[in-house]
């Protein structure tokens, strides 16, 4: 028992090795320890080349998708790209994600995923409220559920995943945060289910709301 335990830590260690060079890959730092309640946030330069999915071009800009090279191969990052909706979750940003997560489960190459926004002080808003207001009753349901199910994909790849909150993270976009294994978050940034004021339960459910405190590393940023 004593063996099995000891050969868990190690697992453990080692994934969370793997996991902090990954967030350092995926946010352009390099040799920088994390320091808790620390100020300061810069936006982080990725590489430009990778692949993206989507058959229009607007499509392809709602959400980024890199692999990086070299000593960083293996390393996916996802980034979030709808500035002028504050990354919310629109119908076409969820079948994007959803089609991403599944080509990531079933790449053998694939060791970390690091889900970031590309849009500076925010992660993101949570559903796009705007859009589902013009969504009849049927469609709202179907949205939900693809949404809940793309979210517990996510949580079930078979890679640490990691979730890179630089600013705010409100409704189905912590929920999104939650649904991976560690939250890496900058000093700025601002979380919360603001749907339980109107008693409403969380749309993706993927925790409960137990992981909003489990695995969250704040620190400070830079290029």
């Amino acid at each position: 028992m004593a063996a099995a335990a000891l050969g868990g830590l190690g697992l453990l260690r080692a994934r969370l090795k793997l996991a902090a060079a990954a967030t350092s890959a995926a946010l352009g730092r390099t040799g920088h320890r994390a320091s808790p309640l620390r100020g300061g946030v810069a936006a982080a330069a990725l590489p430009s080349t990778g692949r993206s999915y989507g058959s229009q071009a607007k499509e392809e800009e709602e959400l980024r998708v890199r692999y990086l090279d070299d000593e960083h191969k293996g390393i996916v990052v996802l980034g979030l790209n709808r500035s002028h909706a504050k990354n919310a979750l629109s119908k076409n940003l969820v079948k994007m994600m959803s089609k991403a997560v599944d080509a990531l489960k079933s790449d053998k190459k694939v060791r970390t995923v690091v889900f970031r926004s590309e849009v500076p002080g925010i992660f993101c808003a949570g559903a796009d409220l705007k859009e589902r207001a013009k969504m009849h009753s049927s469609e709202v349901s179907s949205f939900v559920s693809r949404a809940r199910a793309t979210i517990n994909e996510l949580a079930n790849l078979p890679v640490p995943t990691i979730a890179a909150i630089d600013g705010t993270a409100l409704g189905g976009g912590l929920e999104l945060a939650l649904a991976c294994d560690i939250r890496v978050a900058a000093s700025s940034a601002k979380m919360g289910l603001v749907e339980t004021k109107l008693a409403i339960i969380p749309g993706a459910d993927v925790t409960g709301g137990e992981g909003l405190g489990v695995g969250l590393w704040w620190t400070s940023w830079s290029v």
